[in-house]
């Protein structure tokens, strides 16, 4: 490919193949006398395998924390601290984010200690994992009785919810949730407004989900105001769709710009080839991750030329004569060199002048590290940590300091923890935890060439 191909083209390449190659495709791995009734009963055989591992690594989840809680004791942790870090243990043995060990462990506890109804079924085959989560999910408010005879009133592994889909599966525990605890199910109601936040994910073609959970009342009243200025706009001869009418009206009554661009700092990581010779190496936006050249290019070289709509003139900029920038006048574009080694592609520095940006170390180390250096977790930088610690001498350098979400950071501190700069072609550092495991972590790479293309 010459780096101009677009998606379509290589999308209907792989389409041609799949259909010119269908008859002659070779079964990798599958015996060519088996037939289709045959295939479908191992598939089902091969389900039943995987709830019944699942209930497996939850007895085993619950063994383990039981012993580590024995072991913290014998070395005189205090009883408020028993069990910590235990989860993030187990979450790196399952290839998890640490973050999500204790939801891991929470389950587990659930299953084998207060619903063994629901056990049953998950080791027998007759629910799976997902769906074993979702009656735990709903019932945690509950006491450990009253968990109990939810399980006991449902007990999925008589056949209760034969043939039932996620919504019935929910709708029957929250039922009995509800007949048997009402008070309480009530006040978690209440106190859910407690956990309302906005968050933000991936999505194809330069896209995102910006997804916000809020009280129903407040949820229900942005989408219906969203909607009547969508309609009234549409009603006026507007030629965007109802949908394009209420991103972008959400966009511009949280920024104040169309567009949402003016006052914010929005990062772009590329390479000097991507932005000023037309090279093809796709660029970083931190906080979604890989984008095309070409858009990183339109979103700094003429994004200065959108006009406010309705207007006929360019949005005015905001001047800073103190920083090495170039400006345009709907965009200031800041300029920061990133300094690389070459072959390893490993950051070794970079410009600190723009008077807008943190101090350069802060934010060379948030580059290179993109999200949280935990393996399997990729969670927001929250903070910016000694990986040997500064008490026991360790330096505030670029090589000792690793990028964490606040989660990873607390359990690093735990008891039987330990991190190291390791050697490797990017930055690299190694987590041991309390049972002797250990797992690598390595930067991720820059935009540019890789290492091998460099030599």
């Amino acid at each position: 490919m010459d780096g101009k191909q677009g998606p379509d083209v290589v999308l209907e390449a792989a389409v041609g193949v799949a259909v010119t190659e269908d008859a002659a495709m070779p079964l990798s791995g599958v015996a060519p006398d088996l037939d289709g009734v045959r295939l479908i009963a191992e598939i089902r055989s091969l389900e039943d395998q995987k709830s019944a591992l699942a209930a497996r690594q939850a007895r085993l989840s619950v063994a383990f924390e039981l012993i580590q809680r024995r072991e913290q004791r014998d070395l005189g942790m205090p009883a408020a601290e028993l069990g910590a870090g235990v989860g993030a243990q187990i979450a790196l043995a399952r290839r998890e984010s640490p973050a999500r060990g204790g939801r891991l462990l929470g389950l587990a506890k659930a299953l084998v200690t207060e619903m063994p109804h629901t056990l049953a079924a998950l080791e027998s085959g007759q629910l799976n994992e997902w769906r074993a989560t979702l009656l735990v999910k709903e019932t945690a408010c509950l006491s450990a009785a009253d968990r109990a005879a939810v399980d006991a009133e449902l007990a999925p592994n008589t056949g209760t919810f034969d043939g039932t889909g996620d919504r019935g599966i929910i709708a029957a525990a929250r039922t009995a949730a509800y007949r048997l605890d009402p008070r309480t199910v009530t006040q978690r109601a209440s106190h859910a407004a407690a956990e309302r936040h906005v968050s933000l994910r991936p999505a194809p073609d330069t896209m995102c989900y910006l997804t916000a959970l809020l009280p129903v009342a407040g949820g229900v009243s942005v989408h219906a105001a969203l909607t009547r200025h969508a309609d009234a706009l549409r009603a006026g001869g507007d030629p965007r769709t109802r949908g394009q009418l209420m991103a972008d009206a959400l966009v511009e009554g949280t920024t104040g710009k169309a567009g949402g661009i003016r006052g914010i700092e929005i990062q772009l990581v590329l390479t000097d080839r991507t932005l000023f010779q037309g090279d093809s190496e796709p660029a970083r936006l931190p906080g979604y991750g890989i984008v095309p050249a070409g858009w990183a290019r339109e979103m700094l070289t003429h994004a200065g030329n959108r006009k406010e709509p309705g207007t006929g003139n360019p949005a005015e900029a905001d001047d800073d004569p103190d920083a090495d920038t170039a400006a345009s006048h709907a965009l200031n574009v800041w300029l920061r060199r990133l300094y690389t080694a070459p072959g390893t592609g490993e950051l070794v520095a970079m410009d600190s002048r723009a008077r807008l940006f943190p101090p350069g170390l802060r934010r060379l180390i948030q580059v290179r590290d993109n999200t949280c250096r935990t393996p399997f977790c990729d969670a927001p930088i929250r903070h910016l940590d000694h990986i040997i610690p500064w008490h026991h001498g360790g330096r505030t350098t670029q090589a000792n300091g690793a990028g964490l979400c606040e989660a990873c950071n607390h359990v690093k501190e735990t008891p039987g923890w330990t991190v190291r700069p390791r050697p490797g072609p990017r930055h690299t550092l190694e987590i041991h935890t309390p049972t002797g495991h250990h797992y690598r972590s390595t930067a991720p790479p820059l935009p540019g060439p890789t290492a091998s293309a460099a030599a």
